[in-house]
C-alpha cells in the first residue's frame, strides 16, 4: 500500500500549487471547486435539475403503466452522482447498482436513450433489453447498472485491474493508444455492505493495490431497514475499509460543491498512487426505495427536514448570491441571475419532454433482438432456437 500523502490527508488537491502561481499560501487555501470556472458550476446545477425532472417524469410514466418492472428513483441524491462524476476523467470507468438513472445522465447519456430504455424500447441505451436497472453507455465508460445487490463491486474492481494492467504490463491501451492511470468508481447502496462479493472485491483491491473507489451511497436505509439495524459500525463505516488496508473517508453528499472539494483529492490520490479507497458518502432519498415502497419506516418530518437542505436549491442560491466570493470576483454580479435560472429550468423541462416523446414513438424491439449482443464471440450453433449475432449500434450512443 502507498503512504497517504499530506495533501490527501488535508483534502488539498495535490496539484493546487500548479494552479496558484506556485504560492504555498494560495495552495493551502484554494479548494478544488475554487479552481473551476463559473460555467462548470452552472452545468452541475443543470445536471442535477435534469436528473430531478427526469425522475419526476419517470414516476408519472410508471404510474401510467408506460414503464414496467422495478423502478428506483434518485430524487434527493442528485448531488452525489454529479459531484463524484465531475471529479473523474471522461474515460475513467464507472459501474453502479440499480438506482442508476442519475449516474447515466450525469455521465452524459442522452435523456432520449435513457427514457427509451425505461420504456423498454429499441431506441434505449440497451435497445430495450435492460430497462430501469441496467443503464449502459460504453462511449461514456459507464459499464452498467446492476440488479443483484453488491454484484457490481467485483466488476468495478476488475475495471481497475484492467486499467492498471494496461499501464504496468501491456504498456498500451487495449483499444489502442498509450496506457494511462485511471480510477474506477464502484457505487453501492448501504444495503450491499454485508454482501460477500463486496468483501471479496475489497480484499483483492487491498491485496493488489487497485485504483478503485467504493462509494457507499448511504441514504440511511437499506430498502426499509435503518442502516444501524443491518450492519456493524454503522456510525463509522471506515472500519470496513480498515480491515482490508484501504483508505477510508466519510463525506457529506448533500452539498455538491463541498462534496467535490472533499472527493476530488481522493480521486487524485487514488490515480497517482494507484491504490483503492472506500467512501461513506452521506445522502438522502426523498422517495421510497422503489415505486412500490409505502415508506412506513420513516416519518414525513424526517423527509421534510432533508428537503429543507435540498442540494439543487442550495447550489442555485450559491450561484445567485450577490455577496458570495464568486460574485465579488465578478464585480458584484452573481454567477446566475434568477431569469437565467428560470430559462435553465425551462430548457431542461423541454429536453425531458422530448425524451418522453422519443420513448413513446420508438419501436418495440423485435423478438430476434433476444439473440443480439449477448456474447462477444458467439459460438456456432450455440443455441438450438436461434443464432447469436451482433446487433446494430445505437446511434444515440
Amino acid at each position: 500500500m502507498s503512504t497517504l500523502t499530506a495533501n490527501a490527508r488535508s483534502g488539498a488537491p495535490a496539484d493546487a500549487a500548479a494552479h496558484t502561481n506556485g504560492s504555498p499560501h494560495a495552495a493551502a487555501t484554494k479548494k478544488a471547486a475554487d479552481l473551476l470556472p463559473d460555467a462548470t458550476l452552472v452545468k452541475w446545477l443543470r445536471d442535477m435539475f435534469l436528473i430531478r425532472e427526469f425522475e419526476n417524469r419517470t414516476a408519472q410514466a410508471y404510474q401510467q403503466a408506460k414503464i414496467g418492472g422495478f423502478c428506483h428513483l434518485y430524487i434527493g441524491q442528485e448531488a452525489l452522482a454529479v459531484g463524484t462524476i465531475a471529479a473523474l476523467e471522461p474515460d475513467d470507468p464507472i459501474v453502479t447498482a440499480y438506482r442508476d438513472h442519475g449516474h447515466a445522465l450525469a455521465r452524459g447519456m442522452s435523456p432520449e436513450a435513457c427514457m427509451a430504455e425505461m420504456f423498454g424500447k429499441s431506441g434505449g441505451c440497451a435497445k430495450g433489453k435492460g430497462g430501469s436497472m441496467h443503464m449502459f453507455d460504453k462511449p461514456h465508460w459507464l459499464f452498467g447498472g446492476h440488479g443483484i445487490v453488491g454484484a457490481q463491486t467485483p466488476l468495478g474492481t476488475g475495471l481497475a485491474f484492467a486499467a492498471k494492467y494496461e499501464v504496468e504490463v501491456l504498456g498500451h491501451a487495449v483499444e489502442g493508444g498509450p496506457a494511462k492511470k485511471k480510477v474506477s468508481l464502484a457505487y453501492l447502496g448501504d444495503g450491499a455492505l454485508n454482501q460477500g462479493a463486496l468483501h471479496e472485491a475489497m480484499n483483492l483491491a487491498g491485496l493488489y493495490s487497485l485504483p478503485v473507489i467504493y462509494i457507499v451511497e448511504n441514504n440511511g436505509y437499506s430498502m426499509g431497514t435503518a442502516i444501524e439495524r443491518g450492519t456493524t459500525m454503522a456510525h463509522d463505516l471506515r472500519k470496513k475499509a480498515d480491515a482490508y488496508g484501504i483508505r477510508g473517508e466519510i463525506i457529506d453528499g448533500l452539498d455538491v460543491v463541498d462534496l467535490y472539494n472533499d472527493f476530488k483529492p481522493v480521486v487524485d490520490w487514488c490515480r497517482e498512487e494507484q491504490a483503492p479507497a472506500f467512501v461513506d458518502l452521506k445522502t438522502y432519498r426523498y422517495l421510497g426505495h422503489s415505486m412500490s415502497d409505502p415508506q412506513k419506516y420513516r416519518t414525513k418530518e424526517e423527509v421534510e427536514q432533508y428537503k429543507a437542505k435540498d442540494s439543487i436549491d442550495r447550489l442555485a442560491s450559491q450561484l445567485m448570491d450577490t455577496s458570495g466570493p464568486r460574485a465579488k470576483a465578478n464585480g458584484g454580479r452573481p454567477v446566475l441571475t434568477e431569469q437565467a435560472f428560470m430559462e435553465l429550468q425551462a430548457e431542461v423541462k423541454a429536453a425531458v419532454a422530448r425524451s418522453l416523446e422519443f420513448a413513446e414513438s420508438s419501436p418495440v424491439p423485435e423478438a430476434s433482438e433476444l439473440y443480439s449482443d449477448v456474447f462477444l464471440n458467439p459460438m456456432k450453433n450455440l443455441s438450438p432456437m436461434g443464432e447469436y449475432v451482433h446487433g446494430a449500434k445505437n446511434p444515440l450512443l
